[in-house]
């Protein structure tokens, strides 16, 4: 085994390649998992701009960038923002932030680089609720119900009975969870449900059910 890896990066540095651009069977991306390739790792390329070429969405470069890209990293994800920018952003309250890029007629490209790096190494999240807070917890997509409920505590995974779920978009678009009831959209699911991405869920569980 321990020869196969440096035979396998002396092949991706002599064709130029990057491990992730190639097509692999199950076997292969088993085995290259093992290795810890830098190349095999998903990448977002986040390009900074001046904040006067990241509002005009224009730069010498970006063309130049983008093409590379295309061609060395094909699949990958170019992102341009303004460092200088959203640290000014960072610094000023809310509402004052909301107010300039009003008036510079542009957005932050932080919750875009968020989003795209979550999804770049499949991660999602959900929500729980209660009265007092509201707490987002970080789990891999294709996670299901039980496994969600295990990053909160393992007991609530031991001994899961179900899962009540709103999806945060309806629950925003319909005001409470009254009303996502009213409509129909709330639903209890069981251990095969595969968590979505924004879910709010309330899980039921007993904890004597799983020792």
């Amino acid at each position: 085994m321990w020869c196969i890896a440096p035979a396998m990066s002396d092949f991706f540095l002599s064709q130029s390649s990057v491990a992730r651009a190639r097509t692999r069977t199950t076997k292969e991306i088993d085995f290259l998992n093992t290795m810890g390739f830098l190349t095999a790792k998903p990448v977002v390329f986040l390009v900074n701009l001046s904040e006067k070429d990241y509002k005009r969405k224009k730069n010498k470069w970006l063309l130049k960038i983008h093409e590379w890209i295309q061609k060395n990293s094909p699949g990958d994800v170019m992102i341009p923002y303004s460092g200088a920018l959203e640290s000014m952003l960072v610094e000023m309250p809310e509402d004052e932030g909301k107010a300039y890029l009003d008036e510079i007629k542009t957005t932050s490209a932080l919750p875009k680089i968020v989003k795209t790096g979550f999804a770049s190494i499949n991660l999602i999240y959900f929500f729980t609720a209660g009265p007092d807070e509201v707490k987002c917890w970080q789990i891999r997509q294709g996670y299901k119900a039980p496994q969600a409920a295990g990053t909160i505590h393992t007991d609530f995974e031991k001994g899961f009975i179900c899962a009540e779920v709103m999806r945060f978009d309806e629950l925003k678009e319909l005001g409470s969870e009254n009303a996502v009831k009213a409509a129909g959209k709330y639903k209890q699911e069981g251990k095969n449900y595969v968590v979505g991405d924004g879910d709010v869920i309330f899980f039921k569980f007993n904890v004597g059910r799983g020792k």
